[in-house]
């Protein structure tokens, strides 16, 4: 039908928007933070394109169900506020009759969220914890950055180099403290080059600098002058990633007892469930009464929104301390939201009926 093809098509070009609008305002705010997190030595700056990547597609269930659930409310909106609806119901079109086109709309973004969620998700969630595992088991030369003081990895030592040449190489003008057996060592050297030696091990060795060695608490001190210093660049070991629900795959989700894991599970499950009672619930919620305001619908819309997903939260969190069923969870958010759903069907339903009643009561 005409209405069916031009509301498919208004959905779409308000999913677009929103996704755009919304999946920037995602990756700028989690690149902020990856940024400061590699300004501050924290993270190495070749690894922020990959941890976005897997950040984005963490949160990609979730912003995909809110870009469901604006994409059908607001064109619904704008066709009460334009007076469109009010033309469609004249020609006998009823408001459920809004339910076929949005389904056909709805259906593929829900499977692509219920993929995500089930799937890809937990997948990006187990690779950036094993990548943030790799970064920070890196040896000491490949986290140094220039004008950053960087904490070696373990914990002994402090380095600070002014330059440095694109492979790591070669260093300029080092700064290191270490502190061994009580003893507080400052070795500074104008030149600095990574080597390997025959048996594996790194050494940064520095040339033409000064050691200075003291004991806390004492005034005295020791002082060196050296042509060539080395010191030796430890591997951190890399530890195994521990379990976590988040990363873990769904089929040994559906075999562990673990609460958590059920926890993981009804969130999980619930956001392709909400995203598809999102959606249905965005036509009743697009109706615009006048005199109450443009925005009310808007703010109730948003509050449910808000609502629903609270609610799973709470769920999973119930389930993960044994404090409600997990079967009992999987089910009350999604029931609750389906009554609620039923009952502005039929207030919404109980008022166009009412206006038929009064304009063929009007015409006689």
């Amino acid at each position: 039908m005409i209405f069916e093809r031009a509301a498919r098509r208004e959905f779409a070009h308000a999913a677009a928007g929103v996704f755009v609008a919304l999946f920037a305002i995602l990756v700028s705010t989690q690149m902020i933070r990856l940024l400061a997190d590699a300004a501050g030595g924290r993270l190495a700056p070749e690894a922020v394109a990959a941890l976005l990547g897997f950040a984005a597609l963490n949160y990609l269930p979730v912003l995909l169900s809110l870009t469901l659930f604006m994409a059908i409310l607001l064109p619904l909106t704008r066709a009460y506020r334009d007076s469109e609806m009010v033309v469609w119901s004249a020609s006998g079109l009823p408001l459920t009759a809004w339910l076929r086109p949005v389904l056909r709309f709805a259906l593929p973004i829900v499977v692509a969220v219920a993929v995500l969620s089930l799937f890809l998700s937990p997948w990006a969630a187990s690779q950036s914890a094993e990548y943030r595992n790799k970064l920070s088991a890196r040896n000491d030369a490949s986290q140094i950055m220039p004008g950053v003081f960087q904490e070696a990895s373990s914990g002994e030592r402090i380095i600070f180099v002014e330059q440095m040449a694109e492979d790591a190489a070669y260093v300029k003008n080092v700064f290191v403290t270490t502190v061994q057996e009580g003893r507080l060592g400052v070795v500074m050297a104008d030149t600095g080059r990574q080597e390997i030696m025959d048996n594996g091990d790194r050494f940064l060795m520095l040339r033409e600098g000064r050691r200075y060695e003291v004991e806390p608490g004492s005034p005295e001190f020791r002082m060196l002058e050296f042509g060539r210093y080395g010191v030796r660049l430890h591997d951190a070991e890399v530890k195994a990633v521990e379990p976590s629900p988040r990363a873990t795959p769904l089929w040994e989700l559906l075999e562990s007892d673990s609460s958590r894991d059920r926890g993981e599970l009804v969130w999980r499950v619930g956001l392709p469930l909400s995203a598809l009672l999102l959606a249905l619930l965005a036509v009743p919620l697009s109706f615009v009464n006048p005199r109450a305001g443009r925005s009310m619908n808007m703010l109730l819309a948003i509050v449910l929104f808000s609502l629903y997903n609270n609610l799973l939260s709470i769920s999973q969190a119930w389930v993960a301390r044994e404090q409600l069923a997990w079967t009992a969870a999987l089910l009350a958010p999604h029931s609750l939201m389906l009554l609620t759903l039923s009952l502005l069907f039929y207030r919404r339903l109980s008022v166009l009926g009412l206006f038929a009643f009064l304009r063929r009561k009007a015409a006689a």
